[in-house]
């Protein structure tokens, strides 16, 4: 078991996801033989992660001491907060708290993933304690663009560590919720922090971060003016923001109609907790929408960000079964791309005012402000809070750096502020904070699928991003080891290399360098099988579809074998129906006829003896063939 190496008197705080990165947040706080866990999210791929569907945290020093860990505390329900819990309670079953709306969107996942029934879930509030041997946790009420959104106080014997979660200061919250506790936050500063965690999103920009009411009121305006069909497309866990645009079409007398998994679940939990205010006879079936007039609709639906799947995206592409786009459409957009999404944000949107819509987004339109605190925000927190040490999370790099600099502003000093990255534990008493330790387990994992154990590794990246780059080209041939003799091939197949009808010349040289590399792979090796042929193949094929392209596909020789001796059990059809089970070496019975070894690259030289194919004429040459 992997101990941290600090004394026994000191408090640790480490984050396994979060740092130098936007998303992915888990932050941990350890004293002796007790866990607190805060958060447990995921980070969407960038476009480089071919095939990848989540990054999700290395949880192997967490499994190893999961006797350790007292709870899992949420923040809030957004997914680079609580899309790792289904990953992760595959490996730890530990007890997850968090309020009513994370509560709600968390209870969905898990029983999407079938763990619902094994999963000890507790549902709090702001005022809420929860006490184990050691520790103690205490919350207070922040804003967000999502409801019930807290902040994490850890209590410890040696001072009390506290994560803001993603936070802003709305001070006129939409539909008279409440706005955040100054008092709570307050009180906390005053009787000491010893070290604040703190949202580093915007610490880029020096302002106060805009109200939600600022959104609703541009929204009511925009919704005015539009007489047509409206689609709105945001984050399905923005509720503020879709009971902004609820109540604007329902007083203009609109029905609507939600499309998309995830709206349709942040809506139904949005009215169970009272966060929206939807008639039931003002929603409508998606197959009704065109029983009401344009002008009496609005389509709520996901695909904000330009998600292939989303709603937004079929309905623009015309794979959608229940709508298309129609002239006097307007698409409002209420939201702004979050990094790496912009390129396909843009080209969505093009492909709506292709279609005849008229799409407003943006702030431009001021139809979006962040849920993220600003500098002016970042500066009232530090103040707030009084802390003793610093350590900003939730940012890049350069972000961290940023609010260090905002935290010396409000009396931090300097040396007292610890840009920390993923896995670097920092150990701390009443008057004392170091960098201790790292956790070289806190890397990122890969899913490409559904569950904790679909994984992919560094290695299937560079393959996939090397396919995607280079292409691939296949060498097929049968050979026989019995008379080694090539009984039918050579034949090259490209795909994503080169395009094989004008590249002609070049799959015939290929061809030819993979006939002469399994003749020679006859006279060279003593033991011939598969494994010697295929790595003879691959080596001289890449050296020569470098020289005349300076291009390195992936190469997949694809050798059959027939007639292997005793030694080599059976033909490569029988290895393959035995899924490869075995593969063995096979030794030569005779030396390769017709012909030396030496000047193997010469294709003049006289070629062995080959068995022709039925339907091919005796000693054709190679030929390439589109598959």
């Amino acid at each position: 078991m992997r101990k941290l190496k600090i004394k026994n008197n000191e408090v640790a705080f480490y984050a396994m996801g979060g740092l130098g990165e936007i998303g992915k947040n888990m932050y941990c706080v350890q004293f002796q033989d007790e866990i607190i866990i805060i958060d447990c999210g995921v980070l969407f791929p960038e476009d480089e992660l071919l095939g990848v569907d989540y990054v999700i945290q290395n949880y192997d020093y967490l499994v190893e001491n999961k006797d350790k860990i007292k709870g899992i505390f949420i923040t809030h329900g957004h997914e680079d907060h609580i899309g790792g819990l289904p990953f992760f309670l595959q490996k730890v079953n530990a007890p997850i708290y968090a309020g009513p709306f994370a509560m709600s969107l968390i209870r969905g996942k898990l029983e999407e993933k079938h763990l619902l029934k094994s999963a000890e879930l507790h549902e709090i509030n702001e005022f809420d304690t929860v006490h184990f041997k050691k520790l103690w946790v205490s919350f207070f009420r922040t804003t967000h663009s999502i409801p019930d959104t807290l902040g994490v106080a850890v209590h410890t014997p040696q001072g009390t560590i506290v994560q803001t979660g993603d936070f802003k200061f709305d001070l006129t919250p939409v539909g008279h919720l409440p706005g955040p506790n100054f008092q709570q936050m307050a009180k906390l500063g005053e009787e000491g922090v010893l070290l604040l965690t703190s949202d580093s999103t915007n610490a880029e920009r020096p302002e106060f971060t805009k109200s939600e009411r600022w959104v609703d009121i541009h929204i009511r305006r925009i919704f005015e003016r539009i007489k047509g069909r409206i689609i709105f497309a945001s984050f399905a866990s923005n509720v503020y923001r879709l009971r902004e645009a609820s109540d604007a079409a329902l007083k203009q007398g609109r029905k609507i109609a939600v499309f998309g998994r995830s709206m349709e679940n942040a809506i139904t939990a949005g009215q169970e907790l009272g966060y929206l205010h939807i008639p039931e006879d003002a929603l409508i079936d998606q197959n009704d929408i065109n029983s009401y007039p344009p002008e009496k609709v609005m389509i709520m639906c996901t695909g904000s960000q330009g998600e292939p799947m989303a709603a937004l995206s079929r309905i623009a592409n015309g794979t959608h079964r229940q709508i298309a786009i129609q002239p006097g459409d307007t698409v409002v957009f209420s939201s702004n791309p979050i990094p790496g999404n912009t390129t396909s944000v843009n080209a969505l949107i093009n492909k709506l005012e292709e279609d005849g819509a008229e799409v407003i987004h943006g702030y431009v339109n001021n139809i979006h402000t962040s849920g993220h605190g600003g500098q002016v925000d970042e500066e009232l927190m530090l103040r707030l809070m009084k802390p003793k040490f610093f350590a900003p999370v939730h940012g890049e790099y350069r972000m961290q750096k940023i609010h260090t600099k905002l935290a010396e502003l409000t009396g931090v000093p300097m040396d007292h502020s610890f840009v920390l990255a993923n896995g670097d534990v920092l150990a701390l008493t009443k008057d004392t904070c170091r960098v201790a330790d790292h956790i070289e387990t806190a890397s990122d994992v890969y899913i490409d699928g559904r569950d904790a154990g679909d994984t992919v590794g560094n290695p299937e990246i560079r393959e996939r991003r090397m396919l995607s780059e280079e292409g691939v080209v296949t060498a097929i041939a049968v050979v026989d080891l019995k008379d080694y003799q090539i009984v039918a091939g050579p034949d090259i197949v490209s795909r994503g290399f080169v395009y094989m009808h004008e590249s002609q010349e070049l799959i015939k040289a290929a061809n030819h360098e993979v006939f002469w590399a399994i003749l020679n792979t006859f006279k060279n090796h003593q033991h011939v099988d598969r494994r010697a042929i295929n790595r003879t193949i691959v080596s001289r094929l890449q050296k020569l579809l470098f020289e005349w392209t300076g291009r390195r596909p992936v190469i997949i020789p694809m050798v059959t074998i027939l007639n292997a001796d005793e030694e080599g059990q059976g033909s490569d059809l029988q290895r393959d129906v035995r899924h490869n089970a075995r593969r063995t070496n096979s030794r030569p019975k005779h030396k390769a006829k017709n012909g030396s070894a030496n000047n193997e690259s010469d294709k003049s030289r006289p070629r062995p003896r080959r068995r022709s194919r039925p339907a091919a004429k005796k000693n054709a040459q190679p030929v390439a063939t589109e598959k």
